[in-house]
């Protein structure tokens, strides 16, 4: 699986990633957390990310490829209390929440520790940043991002604090290949593309079938994109943007070998990309803003 130098990090991580909500909030059996997780591992991914709030997720990981730790980077987040004492990010909750998720996830470093999707009154305080700060420098986490999308993304990114940016990449959500991806790739940044396959949209009669996608799916209703397969055509999209890795869940052991199989063609060539770029950018309306 081809590999990309994570800007300005001493990683090289797999353009294909593992995303832990899916498994979390999905319920999915620990048995085929077990054979899914260490399938991809076998097959070359090196990357697994997951959060705070992802349910049972960072458990589930901790279990079945905790004793594989040296064969993966692994990334989590933080900022919701999800249980814990306290509100969202009030420092001694966040120091609580980061120790919880080395004690799940069986380990006792994480390579990447990223608030989670907190505003820009929040960023500019500074006390959540402090706290993730002291937990690089305690050796708890090796490097720190932030999670999230717009302007507040954008400001994240200025505030030259942050390793690396996690934020919404794919075909119905691309405002941030304009707005913060170009600075992210000055200023060297690792950039992970989270729903990088919009949520699969598409598959849905209507956006109330479509659960966490619904705005994908009314999204996709309008711009009409038609491809052979849309899944093919979806990922390899995200891959041709200035990201590093994209973060794709999987709940049935299937899906991750059919993904690896897309991401190995590598990303869509220039004339699919600028395509698929006009067409958004005739179509799309000023609040089509990157979603959280």
């Amino acid at each position: 699986m081809e590999r990309r130098q994570f800007g300005k990090t001493d990683m090289q991580v797999s353009v294909l990633g593992f995303g832990g909500s899916e498994i979390g909030f999905g319920g999915t059996p620990l048995a085929e957390v077990e054979t899914i997780l260490n399938a991809a591992l076998d097959q070359g991914m090196n990357v697994i990310d997951t959060g705070e709030c992802y349910a049972d997720s960072e458990e589930k990981i901790g279990k079945t490829v905790g004793h594989r730790r040296d064969d993966y980077w692994l990334f989590t987040k933080c900022g919701h209390t999800s249980g814990l004492p306290g509100k969202d990010w009030e420092p001694d909750m966040l120091e609580r929440s980061i120790d919880r998720s080395l004690l799940r996830l069986k380990t006792d470093h994480v390579d990447l520790i990223q608030l989670h999707t907190c505003d820009i009154e929040t960023l500019d305080r500074g006390e959540a940043i402090e706290v993730i700060q002291r937990a690089k420098s305690a050796g708890k986490a090796r490097y720190i991002g932030y999670s999230g999308d717009g302007q507040t993304m954008r400001h994240a990114i200025m505030m030259d604090v942050f390793d690396v940016i996690q934020t919404s990449v794919n075909i119905a959500d691309q405002e941030c290949i304009d707005l913060t991806l170009p600075l992210a790739k000055a200023k060297g940044m690792g950039v992970i593309a989270k729903r990088p396959i919009a949520n699969v949209a598409w598959k849905h009669e209507s956006d109330s079938e479509a659960g966490y996608g619904a705005e994908y799916w009314r999204r996709l209703h309008e711009l009409k994109y038609v491809y052979p397969d849309m899944l093919d055509t979806a990922l390899r999209f995200t891959l041709a943007q200035d990201i590093h890795v994209a973060i794709v869940g999987a709940s049935k052991p299937e899906r991750w070998p059919a993904n690896a199989r897309i991401a190995a063609k590598g990303g869509l060539d220039d004339m699919a990309v600028s395509w698929i770029r006009d067409r958004w950018k005739e179509v799309a309306k000023p609040e089509w803003v990157g979603q959280t």
